[in-house]
């Protein structure tokens, strides 16, 4: 038995970045959770729910996988969008490998097509994953599969279900097989380089979309002014949620406050059960006009402000 735990310890590590491509909501958030087996992304029915590279780490074996989540990829309209676009495809050339995500029931679509189209210029392996074959007969799956394929050059194929897990766990060993040997760029016990104070502004901006459904589609951002632990072990948290009007203010607000103390419950229940503490969560809500436009904004958000 010594000899085992020498022989393990003195392995090779190895440490790669895997950047998860795909049209919006094919399931990448969702994945980046199950493979990490935490939250460390906002997962939402929304489409463009994220807009930063927020990265998920996974120890696999004698390999650390620093998983990408970037924005999903599609038709650009106003500026926000072409600074998502523009992240998610630097994400795919900076990795080291990179997961093209497509949902199995949607198949090849026009988004995917374009997006197969693009990622032939991106020089690293490629790995196709299939997302939500629980929704979709055997035989259409393989069929897909060789479409996809065909269409272009994937150096492994793998079938999924993010949300049940399926297949989750040969793609987590299959990544830490492939990922470039090295040592760990991370702290072992690290699941996310994304701070807490984003991740918590992340958990309050997904419980407005869950509450607001179409009211207030993109026109929000939130962000954590302070975090303070307290002596008795719990933390203070104050958050502004800023929003381009004031009738998106008073549509937040809620009548007499009752929807935002809604998404305060839920937000401030959640970043608990992440922090393993107590949590006060104070929320404000503000006009900031034109912050769409604002290239602070975007450097907050991790976002490159693109140009007109």
């Amino acid at each position: 038995m010594p000899d085992e735990l020498q022989e393990n310890s003195t392995r090779e590590t190895r440490c790669g970045f895997v950047a998860l491509i795909g049209a919006p909501n094919v399931g990448k958030s969702t994945l980046v959770n199950a493979l990490v087996g935490s939250k460390v992304t906002i997962v939402s029915k929304k489409v463009q729910t994220t807009r930063a590279l927020i990265r998920g780490i996974v120890i696999e074996d004698n390999a650390q996988i620093i998983l990408v989540d970037t924005p999903g990829i599609f038709a650009p309209k106003r500026r926000l969008d072409r600074a998502m676009v523009s992240t998610a495809w630097s994400g795919a050339h900076d990795a080291d490998l990179v997961c093209v995500l497509l949902d199995a029931r949607a198949g090849i679509d026009e988004e995917a097509d374009a997006i197969f189209t693009k990622l032939a210029t991106v020089k690293h392996p490629k790995i196709l994953v299939l997302n939500k074959i629980d929704l979709v007969p055997r035989e259409k799956l393989l069929t897909l599969a060789m479409k996809a394929n065909e269409r272009l050059t994937f150096d492994q194929t793998f079938m999924i279900s993010a949300m049940s897990g399926d297949g989750v766990d040969d793609l987590r060993r299959a990544l830490a097989k492939d990922v470039p040997a090295g040592p760990f760029h991370y702290p072992e016990d690290q699941m996310s380089d994304a701070p807490l104070r984003h991740l918590a502004a992340e958990i309050t901006r997904e419980k407005i979309y869950r509450h607001l459904h179409q009211e207030l589609p993109y026109q929000s951002t939130v962000e954590t002014d302070s975090w303070t632990d307290r002596k008795d072990k719990s933390v203070r948290i104050e958050q502004t949620i800023y929003v381009e009007r004031d009738s998106q203010r008073k549509i937040v607000l809620g009548k007499g406050g009752a929807t935002i103390k809604a998404i305060g419950a839920d937000s401030r229940k959640e970043i608990a059960e992440i922090v393993g503490q107590p949590v006060h969560l104070f929320l404000f809500v503000k006009v900031r006009d034109g912050w769409g436009d604002d290239p602070e904004r975007y450097r907050e958000m991790g976002l490159e402000f693109p140009k007109e």
